[in-house]
């Protein structure tokens, strides 16, 4: 029987210093070099799928033998992951479900992936093209395409795991189309240079309708002497269309921006934060103050901080539930999931010591959580605490802990006196 090397943590990272010490002689060597770190790379994100099952194992013993639910394990399990690849919730359930699966279901591919000739993503490819068939036919499928994944691009893998789902299976492939049209949705997330990015995940005849619309608008449009680009005119026709407004610049918008009061009277370039978007040019934050239009209604409440410090004050309230000022204040300073490394939207606010424990309701022992986090938050074994300057530990069932502090607000450095948090409805030209 071949020898079992157990994974040793300091080894690893032993390894890992080495590589960054790491230096070629010349072009040979280094494209070489390039091409056996791929292959370490991906025999390593193979170790941690393997790592990751095994870790699952363990903790679904442990709860079988403490007589808990089988079943509220994998979030836990993923909660763990996430944290240690510095990964959002979502991202490691996504992760322990595809080791899952190589392991149980695909060992040819997983073979591929554990020698480094296939990435995670491709291996992922795999996994997800063929998530609608039985056990039996996947393993077929991985049995026929498993060996030749190392002379597959990412598209050809895609393309070629398609085929033989359909030609084992092709009433599950329909069925599994029928299931994504029901997914359909429409996602925001930021771009750079103060812009954002809209996306629509549609059946496939709505979304080639709705880009045709947008180009035939855009053609009219050029040809009449429109001065803006094709793709100017298609994004505001867009945001036009969706809003019901005559133009893109009329569109009224709800804003929430935080700022000093130095940098909203213009006498400091202390960048503010848009929330929902991060940082933003002070100058920005200001002009789209003062250009709000007529139907301005706005709204300024002072958020008093420390001298010098983005922390903000603390509120309190002898209620279990959190008020809405005092939500609303809890979410401003955290932002986003306080979890370290998840970044998903706020949705509950919850009390760092449950309140049942006797954990006040106050800004200070309240943190902003995603839904699944919150959920994750008491799974046997995990553990927070608050710390006096807000800095959250989060302690995992295994003793790791991990730390969380809310991003720093728009603070000018020598002063303490208040950022102000102004919100209106107005135009957003």
């Amino acid at each position: 029987m071949e020898d079992v090397v157990r994974l040793d943590a300091a080894r690893l990272a032993t390894l890992a210093e080495e590589l960054a010490g790491l230096a070629g002689a010349g072009p040979v060597e280094l494209v070489d070099t390039i091409a056996q770190l791929e292959r370490l790379k991906n025999a390593a994100a193979a170790a941690q799928a393997r790592a990751t099952v095994e870790l699952r194992e363990i903790r679904e013993v442990e709860a079988r033998s403490a007589g808990l639910s089988v079943q509220r394990v994998a979030g836990s399990v993923a909660g763990e992951i996430g944290l240690a690849r510095h990964e959002s919730p979502h991202r490691a359930s996504t992760l322990a479900g595809l080791a899952g699966v190589l392991a149980a279901e695909m060992p040819h591919t997983m073979q591929a992936f554990t020698t480094g000739d296939v990435s995670e993503w491709r291996a992922t490819i795999m996994v997800r093209e063929t998530a609608c068939l039985s056990r039996e036919h996947r393993m077929a499928a991985d049995a026929e395409l498993g060996p030749k994944l190392a002379t597959l691009s990412t598209r050809e893998i895609a393309s070629e795991a398609r085929k033989v789902a359909y030609r084992l299976d092709p009433h599950s492939v329909v069925a599994r189309i029928g299931k994504a049209e029901a997914d359909r949705n429409v996602t925001i997330r930021p771009a750079p240079d103060c812009m954002t990015r809209i996306s629509a995940l549609l059946p496939v005849a709505q979304g080639v309708a709705a880009y045709a619309a947008l180009t035939e608008a855009a053609d009219a449009a050029r040809a009449a002497g429109d001065e803006r680009s094709r793709n100017q005119v298609m994004a505001d026709t867009l945001v036009a269309r969706v809003t019901g407004q005559e133009t893109a610049e009329e569109v009224e918008v709800e804003v929430q921006i935080v700022i000093t009061d130095d940098a909203l009277l213009g006498t400091s370039d202390t960048p503010a934060r848009l929330n929902g978007y991060g940082p933003i040019p002070a100058g920005l934050a200001r002009r789209l103050a003062a250009t709000a239009g007529e139907k301005l209604r706005a709204w300024i409440r002072r958020l008093y901080s420390p001298l010098g410090d983005g922390r903000l004050v603390a509120m309190e309230s002898t209620r279990r539930h959190f008020p809405d000022g005092l939500a609303a204040f809890i979410a401003t300073r955290d932002e986003v999931c306080r979890t370290p490394w998840c970044d998903a939207p706020i949705r509950h606010t919850d009390h760092i010591t449950p309140f049942y424990a006797g954990g006040a309701t106050t800004a200070g022992n309240g943190q902003g959580l995603c839904e699944q986090c919150n959920y994750l938050k008491e799974h046997p074994g995990w553990r927070h605490t608050a710390e006096p300057d807000g800095t959250i530990t989060v302690r995992t069932p295994t003793g790791h802990e991990h730390h969380s502090r809310p991003p720093d607000l728009p603070h000018e450095p020598r002063r303490g006196r208040f950022v102000v948090d102004l919100s209106y409805l107005g135009s957003a030209a």
